[in-house]
């Protein structure tokens, strides 16, 4: 868990510094900022899903995974919680303040919580005590938790309480999950969660098209099941 602690603060940090530095940054600024991570996120998952060793493995896994985020409704239910952190602790009193809130938390959250260095080094420093690789993790959310906050607001510094309940639980099961998981269910993980990846860069970054992203994320835990699966049959 310390890793995730350390992750957690300089998510805080970062993004009380970003709200600091939100009224002094021109709005040019913070959309360039915005879009730079934008095009980083994307370049990068493009590199996570070039890994996978059997892409249709990928594909089932958002597809099924797509359905299962529908039917449990995972997108509305971020959003009704950002709604009520909102209602709470919001008092900007702008009329865009709900969306903007909404907006900065949930694009924060599937961003820090998405990627493999959150599940690999989550994993390691549950199971060996290392948290190199969540270090690492933790000075990029910082800056980008900066970056996210001078222009999205306070929502991106709830997305640090995300990290550490997600984080958090899988340094905890991870010893179940070392009994279980293969190279090859870590590398279409890690290929999925790329894809993921992307289609936040595609909806919240760049905004080119609208995509209800946390309904994606059950693919997470199809794309291992399906590896295991067909382990079985072969």
């Amino acid at each position: 868990m310390s890793g995730t602690l350390i992750n957690f603060g300089t998510i805080l940090i970062g993004g009380m510094v970003g709200l600091l530095l939100g009224s002094r940054l021109a709005e040019r600024v913070k959309k360039t900022v915005v879009s730079g991570l934008g095009l980083f996120t994307m370049v990068y998952g493009i590199s996570l899903f070039i890994e996978t060793s059997n892409s249709l493995i990928v594909l089932g896994s958002v597809l099924i995974g797509i359905l299962l985020g529908e039917w449990w409704k995972i997108e509305e239910g971020l959003e009704h919680l950002a709604a009520w952190l909102e209602s709470r602790f919001n008092k900007s009193g702008q009329s865009d303040g709900k969306e903007k809130f909404i907006k900065g938390f949930l694009t924060a959250t599937l961003v820090f919580c998405i990627g493999p260095m959150a599940i690999l080094g989550s994993i390691d420093n549950g199971l060996t005590g290392n948290i190199n690789t969540l270090v690492v993790k933790s000075i990029l959310d910082g800056f980008a938790a900066m970056a996210f906050a001078s222009s999205l607001g306070v929502g991106v510094l709830f997305s640090a309480f995300m990290v550490l309940i997600y984080q958090g639980s899988i340094s905890l099961l991870a010893s179940q999950v070392q009994s279980f998981a293969t190279p090859v269910m870590m590398t279409e993980l890690t290929a999925t969660g790329g894809v993921l990846l992307v289609a936040i860069a595609v909806s919240s970054l760049l905004e080119l098209r609208k995509i209800r992203t946390a309904s994606l994320l059950p693919a997470l835990i199809v794309a291992p099941l399906i590896v295991w699966i067909i382990s079985l049959i072969k």
